[in-house]
């Protein structure tokens, strides 16, 4: 995609939705760690139903420690992988707590030694709850990336690094919200709402298909 194109789709995703954000349901960077944690091969949906519940009795890592890892489980069952989950929730708020006084780290290098955390996560969380231009490959990320000839790649780690250098500096920070909310309402994997999304003129993908 041509650097004009480039500037042209962030400032049509900006003009669509000026203040994007996650939609996971949050009230702390340490129930937004939790929520992101568990939101792999999730919905936002299934997560939030469960954090509902779980963060009205448990939202500091000392009161989640405090439930045990059972008592965790009875909250985050209907969640896909709530086993491992559970397991790396445990060992991440015991770590807040022993070495970060309970409050969640802003660097890269921390968060990714917390369990269960990995550079998606760690992305998600400098980006939504510090403000950090990070970028979070997700299958929606991914696959606008290629359709759209972003940023096209191989492996998540490739696009992820191709992204920052497409996207616009003064949109990086947004951008991560933008694509993720325009791949799962849009530019879905199947059936894409091609005839009717307002950056088709410019996608390779709907030019060849339609």
């Amino acid at each position: 995609m041509k650097p004009g194109d480039r500037e042209e789709l962030f400032r049509r995703f900006q003009a669509h939705n000026t203040e994007p954000t996650t939609e996971l349901v949050y009230t702390s960077d340490f129930e937004l760690l939790i929520a992101v944690m568990l939101s792999a091969q999730a919905t936002d949906i299934s997560v939030n139903k469960a954090t509902l519940k779980l963060f009205a009795k448990a939202n500091t890592p000392k009161k989640i420690a405090a439930l045990g890892e059972d008592g965790l489980k009875s909250y985050i069952k209907t969640i896909g992988l709530f086993n491992s989950k559970a397991k790396h929730i445990m060992k991440t708020c015991e770590i807040l707590m022993t070495e970060h006084n309970s409050i969640v780290p802003r660097d890269r290098k921390s968060l990714e030694r917390l369990p269960g955390v990995g550079r998606k996560t760690a992305n998600v969380i400098l980006n939504t709850a510090f403000g950090e231009p990070t970028i979070a490959v997700d299958t929606h990320i991914f696959r606008l990336s290629n359709r759209l000839k972003l940023a096209p790649g191989k492996t998540v780690l490739e696009v992820e690094k191709k992204l920052l250098k497409a996207v616009p500096d003064h949109y990086k920070k947004d951008a991560h919200h933008w694509l993720i909310l325009h791949g799962r309402y849009i530019c879905m994997a199947r059936t894409p709402k091609c005839a009717t999304c307002f950056v088709n003129d410019l996608c390779p993908y709907y030019k060849k298909h339609f």
